[in-house]
């Protein structure tokens, strides 16, 4: 089945034209991220835009949510008064599924335990027109991937990995789901014209090395935060000789870099896998405008000419690379493993092995893993640590099944897991997590923040590639080499691991029997969508009360955030995921896991009026109750991670005015903007010093509110000594009235009621 062919048709037809209109505009060739970019704009330009300066309104061609953001994101759309959605849009419910036994118990499980917000789910996406996956039908990324993602398209989706689509041509970006409901009511979608790094990839990958390699080192280059307003372009033939899903792998953990997205220009890789998922219509579509799904000769032969920042990295000379623990970006070769494990005294016996996810659940992912595990069969090796695996959509399951590796995985130990994000973001029932203890297990996902996958603050999780992994968790050994390190087997044998080698696509063709995939209704004006007043599961939104007109005066400080704080500390996921679609209840997580500077604690935080250290919640609640505001103070790329605007909606819901940090990470930004929130940083970095515990803080200049106009902060502190300071923000016109309206939903419901 082809979705959406007339519109992708439509996106085809006129993109000639687009782009060059946007030659003669810019007076030079452009690189295919321009190319989708000016093809997407709202009206046509009339001037070329400055990349990290000029703010331009796009028309994605789709949404997609997954069910733990769909949730806020349709609870908004419902408040636009709308009857359907404006874009094709869908919903995939892969966040809420517990991986525990196994995919047999663990789906009934969360069918069961989720039922509330699922049936809401579907019967809104019933109602307005959206496309719903059932639980089960697999993690969005990949279904999107499998089905919707197109070469020279642009989607928006409520989740940070929603990138994974630039595998196949896309400008695919991450948001929040105010933005959603923004383009499903029908208003173009706001974003600042990103810089662009060009990464060109020479020679071929061997041996060990996967795509996933890449982008690892890649994240060793620019860390978390080198990607911040850049959108990343891979090239080269280095580019051509990566499998599509490979190049889904690169731009899925390119929100590890804070990059807005990555991509890559069409190819034969991308042609194959159009075939292979039954769009060959969209293939050969694609195939008649070739030259404008990539970038223009011009830019990949003289680079430095078109990109902001340059990287190069030769495929053949490439090693496997683990990085962590607690950051994606700590890269380290496997050559080097040993003596970095060591120097800093990590845990060395692998206790977890877990492959899949949205960034490595491929069928070629999965066939590499398989190829390791049945050499390691045959070889008499067994499994020294536990071992999952999580296939990314049910026809990726279903023919892993028939051509026989999960029999292969089950007969090493592996326990295959639901079609569903599960581990990889806290939706894990790990033995004896609670307990805290000190060790090391390592994944194929995209993040290794603490506490992120069980819970635990002291599991040292490490990111490699699904080949890598399965290795060591045959090995059960961190500082294992499979290049040049030996085992010994169940005969007392020394052995080496060979290779892995796979398939890019299945030989038999991709098969399944349920899909997953539910329909819309023709005409959802009779269905009505209930929400139970008493549920703890889902909460209608109540408006947030817009600015009063006055500047903000004696702010009680909430807390002041010691160095990283990503959406994951703000708004934590895990068993926190059940109440996606309760505002009130997921508000009682708020910024539990951040570190107060004050104290060096978490979840402690000083209650002005009581004077006594409380949760960061509860001193919260108080201050709203009291009527008096509240701000948060951050350190460096503060909101870095998962799209979440939970971590923007928890404050704002509690009462907090303002967002004070040295640096923000673009999603969480933007979402704090989006619902009414000021979002600030330092001029002087050094000011962040001044704020102590009992201040009362001012900002002045709302009156005057104007794009690039500093506001002033005004400390007061507890000796009498005041302290003044001026502060950046970046917000444009249509931002600041968002500000006055209470949040961009507001002033939505406000333009539509006129």
């Amino acid at each position: 089945m082809v979705f959406d062919l007339e519109i992708i048709k439509e996106v085809y037809k006129t993109i000639s034209r687009k782009i060059d209109l946007a030659r003669r505009l810019t007076g030079r060739p452009l690189t295919l991220t321009e190319k989708i970019l000016y093809a997407h704009i709202d009206q046509s330009p009339e001037k070329a835009f400055e990349r990290g300066s000029d703010y331009v309104n796009f028309r994605p061609d789709r949404v997609a949510m997954q069910d733990a953001t769909a949730q806020m994101a349709l609870l908004q759309f419902i408040q636009a008064g709308k009857n359907h959605v404006a874009v094709p849009s869908t919903v995939h419910c892969d966040h809420l599924i517990m991986a525990k036994d196994g995919a047999k118990n663990d789906l009934p499980d969360a069918m069961n335990t989720n039922r509330e917000v699922y049936e809401f789910l579907s019967s809104v996406s019933n109602k307005y027109g959206i496309g719903f996956w059932k639980p089960g039908a697999g993690i969005i990324h990949q279904v999107v991937l499998e089905n919707y993602a197109f070469p020279g398209g642009m989607m928006i989706g409520t989740d940070s990995h929603t990138v994974n689509a630039g595998g196949l041509g896309m400008i695919a970006i991450g948001v929040g789901g105010a933005d959603a409901a923004d383009v499903m009511v029908g208003m173009p979608w706001e974003l600042r014209f990103p810089r662009l790094i060009g990464v060109k990839l020479t020679g071929k990958l061997n041996g060990w090395t996967s795509a996933k390699d890449i982008i690892l080192k890649v994240a060793g280059i620019l860390t978390v935060k080198g990607g911040t307003g850049c959108i990343l372009e891979y090239f080269g033939e280095g580019a051509k000789n990566l499998s599509c899903t490979g190049k889904g792998t690169i731009c899925n953990m390119g929100a590890e870099i804070g990059a807005t997205t990555s991509t890559f220009g069409y190819d034969e890789s991308m042609e194959r896998y159009l075939n292979a998922t039954g769009r060959s219509e969209v293939a050969d579509l694609a195939n008649t405008i070739k030259q404008y799904l990539t970038g223009d000769p011009e830019v990949y032969e003289n680079p430095t000419g078109y990109f902001d920042q340059v990287i190069e990295i030769n495929l053949s000379e490439l090693e496997p690379y683990l990085n962590g623990p607690f950051s994606p970006d700590i890269a380290t070769p496997i050559s080097m493993m040993k003596e970095i494990v060591n120097k800093n005294n990590w845990p060395t016996k692998v206790e977890a092995g877990l492959i899949g996810s949205c960034t490595n659940s491929s069928y070629e992912d999965i066939s590499r893993a398989a190829s390791i595990v049945k050499d390691a069969i045959e070889k008499k090796l067994t499994a020294k640590a536990e071992f999952s695996i999580t296939p990314g959509s049910e026809q990726v399951r279903y023919t892993i099944e028939r051509d026989g590796f999960i029999h292969l995985f089950e007969k090493i130990g592996g326990k295959v897991f639901a079609n569903a994000c599960g581990p990889c973001i806290g939706q894990w029932a790990r033995l004896d997590a609670e307990k805290q203890l000190k060790n090391t297990l390592v994944h194929s996902f995209n993040r290794n923040f603490a506490k992120r996958v069980d819970g635990n603050p002291n599991t040292h999780a490490f990111v490699a590639s699904p080949e890598l992994v399965t290795a060591l968790t045959i090995a059960g050994d961190l500082t294992f080499n499979p290049i040049t390190d030996f085992l010994i087997n169940s005969a007392g044998e020394k052995v080496q691991l060979e290779p892995p080698t796979g398939y890019e696509l299945p030989i038999k063709g991709f098969d399944v029997a349920d899909a997953g995939y539910q329909s819309p209704s023709k005409d959802g004006v009779n269905i009505n969508i209930i929400v139970n007043p008493d549920s703890q599961r889902l909460q209608l939104l109540v408006p947030f009360e817009p600015w009063n007109g006055e500047n903000y005066l004696n702010l009680l400080l909430l807390i002041k955030v010691k160095g990283k704080c990503t959406t994951d500390h703000i708004s934590m996921a895990g068993p926190w995921l059940k109440y996606r679609g309760h505002l009130d209840n997921i508000s009682n997580n708020l910024l539990i896991g951040a570190i107060n500077i004050f104290n060096e604690k978490t979840n402690s935080v000083k209650n002005q009026f009581s004077d006594s250290y409380c949760e960061v919640p509860a001193v919260a609640r108080t201050y709203k109750e009291k009527k008096m505001g509240s701000i948060i103070i951050g350190d460096e790329n503060y909101g870095e991670g998962s799209s979440r605007e939970h971590a923007a909606m928890e404050p704002r819901h509690l009462g907090v005015k303002a967002v004070l940090v040295k640096s923000f990470a673009r999603i969480h930004e933007s979402n704090l903007k989006k619902q009414g929130m000021l979002a600030l940083t330092f001029i002087n970095k050094a000011d962040y010093d001044k704020i102590q515990e009992d201040d009362k803080i001012d900002i002045i200049g709302l009156k005057e509110f104007a794009p690039n106009l500093p506001l002033k902060i005004v400390l007061h502190h507890k000796d009498g000594v005041t302290e003044e300071f001026l502060v950046n923000h970046t917000y444009n016109q249509t931002q600041i009235e968002w500000f006055k309206a209470g949040s961009a939903l507001n002033l939505i419901r406000k333009q539509n009621q006129i």
